[in-house]
């Protein structure tokens, strides 16, 4: 038996239809899963697997869910992927951004988060939810605080549901470092241990394993998919050395 064959399963993948999102859903589509995915847009060409919700509304979160049950008869995996922020220094952010920064970030996943549970924790197998977090709420997140702030409020989240859901539901984060979709980022070349930064595949296949049987025992965890991290600057003597 394959621990990564997700044939039968039904995933929902939120902000799916790029970046990372698109990965991930590429990744479960080829392990099997029957993959709904949602954003604000509907994406260029056709696309049967998509629906339109914004997920900070707690009414479309919970219709992106029942619409999931509905296709599918059942809900396995749901990847909190959605989110983001622009760059702006918190001294001249507006009120309204660091808000809609927050309600994107930490609140929809929440929503989605519940309606969730409510489909999982009566069904055989219960199910698991993904949060995708970020480095940025680990550590300083200059130009995005906010951003940051709502990033580490997600995996405390993450870890506090774990706990209320258990054991019909499994919760866990993945803490996230730089992606680029090319490949290339001279930045994290030097920063990072790994020597580039994560592909969206990377991050991807992180989630494949966290929603797999093979975890089974692994909730309220916080996963590192960020390449080792970033060289301290106190070591950058040792770095140039390395």
């Amino acid at each position: 038996m394959d621990a990564l064959d997700f044939t039968g399963r039904s995933v929902i993948v939120t902000g799916g239809t790029r970046g990372i999102g698109a990965a991930i859903a590429r990744a479960f589509r080829a392990a099997g899963a029957r993959v709904l995915v949602c954003g604000r847009n509907q994406p260029d060409g056709a696309a049967d697997d998509f629906f339109r919700a914004d997920v900070r509304d707690p009414y479309q979160a919970s219709a992106l869910v029942t619409e999931a049950v509905r296709r599918h008869g059942r809900l396995d995996v749901v990847v909190n992927n959605a989110g983001g922020a622009p760059q702006v220094f918190a001294d001249v952010a507006s009120p309204r951004l660091h808000a809609a920064v927050i309600d994107l970030n930490l609140t929809a996943p929440l929503h989605v988060s519940q309606a969730a549970n409510a489909a999982m924790r009566d069904q055989p197998g219960g199910g698991v939810i993904l949060m995708i977090s970020s480095v940025s709420g680990m550590r300083p997140s200059p130009g995005t605080a906010a951003y940051g702030a709502a990033k580490a409020g997600l995996l405390h989240l993450a870890a506090s549901l774990a706990v209320e859901w258990g054991p019909k539901v499994r919760v866990n984060s993945l803490v996230v470092g730089p992606v680029s979709e090319g490949g290339h980022d001279p930045i994290a070349a030097r920063a990072v241990p790994a020597g580039r930064p994560a592909a969206p595949e990377d991050v991807a296949g992180a989630c494949l394993l966290l929603a797999s049987p093979l975890a089974g025992y692994v909730s309220g965890a916080a996963l590192a998919v960020h390449g080792g991290g970033e060289w301290p600057a106190y070591l950058a003597e040792l770095r140039t050395r390395a």
